[in-house]
């Protein structure tokens, strides 16, 4: 079974074949360079690029896969991210995705953007169900009970801001350039962490759902009273000035990301208590920090049971995870037909495949 993954949900435009042994091949455009002189992300912008991208990128994804001179003839699904994300973004996705299907006659398959995410670790480890998934990103922070792979419930998620916002949202307050959280992380590590400088938002309380917006609102006080902790500015990359940052800096990044890692933490431990997972599964962009990963390895140790967490490469968006997503659902027999629709960041995504 090969299937042809398809994402589009925000800046990244990716392309994947994944079959039974793994990746055949996978190829990526990232528009990080043109929002970052914006801020982030601008979805009008986004989804233009993602029109003149994703042509040649399916050109290049075949003469990697090397799969002869009807490629066509091989693919047997083909998957595509049908939201969460930027409404625009999915449509070029999506419709770009109706058309290969229909030109090809080849079997169409909707993905849940953050289902997906957390299937991406299942490339190189095998996952023990049920499983406690833990999607992080900029824009989503959810808790799952996973049953397998075709088979998710949303135990909690955020009723403001995600994980990863709050954590740019800090970075561009204290003067760092957009994307901010992998600059955050290095500052981070430059520093040493105080428990007690920021709090643990919105976990006094019973429930499995998150509130970032408090942590964000205390940590643009906190810069605002400390003109030592911002970013010197400078013409050369961040990432090349990074020595030039002050202490005090370094110190409020490491005491923030274990401020993040813990309510995350917290929460998960909750959800725990309800079903006794047999493995944790962490993804998402914010999956990458190293203090999030370090945080849940704690809790996987203390628990007795493996943390699951894709490479690096695999945490931000890709299409190796919608891929992998459309081998499960095709192994269940599931596919939509040409009236798939997108859903936008808010909404629900809804299980209206059919069965072959």
């Amino acid at each position: 079974m090969l299937v042809l993954g398809i994402e589009s949900s925000c800046d990244e435009t990716a392309l994947a074949l994944v079959d039974d042994g793994g990746v055949r091949a996978a190829v990526i455009s990232s528009q990080a360079d043109i929002h970052a002189l914006f801020g982030g992300v601008v979805p009008e912008l986004a989804s233009r690029e993602h029109a003149r991208l994703i042509g040649p990128l399916l050109d290049s994804l075949f003469r990697q896969a090397d799969l002869g001179p009807a490629p066509w003839k091989s693919i047997d699904r083909i998957a595509v991210t049908r939201g969460p994300g930027l409404m625009g973004s999915l449509l070029v996705g999506v419709a770009f995705a109706k058309s290969l299907s229909m030109a090809h006659d080849i079997p169409l398959i909707g993905i849940d953007h953050l289902q997906g995410h957390l299937l991406a670790a299942e490339l190189e480890h095998d996952i023990l169900w049920p499983a406690l998934g833990v999607l992080i990103s900029g824009g989503h922070t959810h808790l799952y009970r996973m049953e397998g792979p075709v088979d998710m419930t949303v135990l909690g998620k955020t009723i403001d801001d995600a994980a990863g916002e709050a954590c740019d949202k800090f970075a561009k307050a204290a003067g760092l350039p957009y994307p901010g959280g992998a600059l955050l992380d290095a500052l981070g590590k430059r520093g040493h962490a105080d428990p007690h400088l920021f709090p643990r938002p919105y976990t006094h309380n019973d429930n499995l759902d998150f509130s970032f917006s408090g942590l964000k609102t205390a940590g643009a006080l906190w810069l605002s009273q400390h003109a030592d902790a911002h970013f010197p500015p400078g013409d050369t990359p961040a990432r090349e000035r990074l020595d030039s940052a002050s202490q005090t800096l370094c110190d409020a990044a490491a005491s923030y990301l274990l401020a993040v890692a813990e309510t995350l933490t917290i929460k998960a431990e909750r959800a725990m208590a309800l079903f006794h997972p047999e493995s944790i599964v962490v993804a998402g962009g914010v999956a990458a920090n190293s203090v999030v990963r370090q945080e849940f390895a704690n809790l996987a140790e203390r628990h007795g049971i493996p943390l699951i967490i894709p490479r690096l490469s695999l945490c931000g968006d890709n299409a190796v995870m919608i891929a992998k997503a459309g081998w499960h659902m095709a192994m269940a027999g599931r596919v939509h037909d040409l009236s798939l629709s997108a859903i936008p960041r808010g909404q629900t995504i809804p299980q209206d495949w059919k069965t072959l």
